[in-house]
């Protein structure tokens, strides 16, 4: 069984809860992303900033470029460990509705698994595509 570390991504770009938002945004335009993991003390993982975080929490808000992530990240986010099997990152994601996955040993973040890297990386097109399916028919 294959699992989450032989298909993630291990070049994550990361912010500060110290940085603003607008680095935020440059950041995310300059690396294709609209998800970013926050991390403090070099690599320890304590939420995400996401584009609809900037959009519900920062713009719709009236925050200015310069606020801090942290008072718009999102925190308390689920995450895998290496071992994981990709099965189970492909059912908490589609459980969370969310595309995206950090990775983490301990609270160091090590990576990123996304329901891209499960239907590219891997025959698990099944797998992603149900959970792509499930985030994509979220009821309001």
């Amino acid at each position: 069984m294959r699992k989450v570390k032989d298909i993630m991504t291990d070049q994550v770009v990361t912010v500060s809860p110290k940085d603003n938002i607008y680095e935020v945004a440059v950041k995310m335009k300059n690396h294709d992303t609209g998800f970013i993991p926050v991390v403090e003390d070099g690599d320890r993982l304590i939420g995400v900033i996401t584009d609809r975080d900037l959009v519900i929490r920062a713009i719709a808000d009236k925050h200015p470029g310069s606020t801090a992530v942290e008072t718009v990240m999102t925190r308390g986010i689920r995450c895998a460990s290496p071992d994981t099997p990709v099965d189970d990152a492909a059912e908490m994601m589609a459980e969370q509705q969310i595309r995206r996955l950090p990775v983490t040993e301990g609270e160091r973040l090590i990576g990123i698994v996304s329901i891209g890297d499960m239907a590219v990386r891997n025959n698990f097109a099944d797998e992603a595509g149900d959970a792509l399916s499930e985030i994509s028919h979220q009821v309001h």
